[in-house]
C-alpha cells in the first residue's frame, strides 16, 4: 500500500482528512519533537480504531510532515506513491 493510500484510508475509516487529525494531534502536543511514535499510536488506536501501519503512516505526517522520501515515486509496486508531497485534505478533492 502507498503513502497517500495509507492516508485515504484513514479518511475512509475515521471520516476526518489527514490535515483535520493533524490539527487535533498538534492541539495534543503530538507534534513536539519529545513525543514518542508509541503515545501517538495509542492514540490513534484508541479514538479513531486505527493499527499499526495506518497510524505509523500518520506519526510522519504529525513529525516530519507531508514530504516523504521520493526513492517510491515513479516506480512500480504496490508502495509505489505518484509524489513525494502527500495530500492532506479530502481525497475527493485531490487534483488529478
Amino acid at each position: 500500500m502507498s503513502f497517500q493510500a495509507y492516508l485515504d484510508t484513514i479518511e475512509e475509516k475515521t471520516g476526518l482528512t489527514p490535515r483535520h487529525l493533524l490539527e487535533i494531534a498538534q492541539s495534543r502536543g503530538y507534534d513536539d519533537a519529545s513525543v514518542k511514535a508509541g503515545v501517538i499510536l495509542d492514540w490513534l488506536k484508541a479514538d479513531y480504531g486505527l493499527g499499526r501501519g495506518h497510524g505509523m503512516a500518520l506519526v510522519h505526517v504529525i513529525k516530519k510532515g507531508p514530504q516523504i522520501d521520493a526513492k517510491h515515486v515513479g516506480t512500480t509496486g504496490s508502495h509505489r506513491d505518484e509524489s513525494d508531497v502527500l495530500w492532506l485534505d479530502a481525497k475527493a478533492t485531490k487534483p488529478a
